[in-house]
């Protein structure tokens, strides 16, 4: 009996990073730590969080990805990963080095952005509460 392989499918908003079969495991990272999918796991879908995404092929070995934020999703034997940014890399050192200085430090523009959405959103709720209770 053939074991059923997995097809890795990965993400960036504006292009393919990875598009793998022969995919034999998964081990990828959430806020509630990593887990790991075989190809015969239940469909699932989980919310990623910066880290060390790594697979398994008989043709590549064991690869290592630094990923930013996404979404795994696995129906059947597809596995579809869309996330910000990834960086391949052999060194889990450097990679994790990567994550953690790109990933994980919002840059000051990104900051800036997220304060003025946040005060915009902050006053639009301020304005709605007065005026729903006028």
């Amino acid at each position: 009996m053939s074991q059923a392989l997995m097809t890795l499918k990965l993400l960036l908003p504006f292009q393919i990073f990875a598009d793998k079969t022969g995919v034999s495991r998964i081990v990828a990272e959430t806020r509630e730590g990593s887990f790991g999918l075989l190809p015969h796991r239940l469909d699932c879908v989980a919310a990623l969080a910066p880290g060390i995404l790594t697979y398994q092929t008989e043709s590549d070995g064991e690869v290592f990805v630094a990923v930013d934020e996404g979404v795994l999703v696995k129906t059947g034997t597809d596995v579809l990963i869309s996330v910000r940014r990834a960086i391949y890399g052999t060194d889990l050192g450097k990679l994790r080095d990567t994550v953690e200085k790109e990933f994980l430090t919002l840059d000051e523009h990104e900051r800036s952005a997220r304060t003025v959405t946040a005060k915009l959103a902050a006053g639009f709720l301020r304005r709605f509460v007065a005026f729903h209770n006028e």
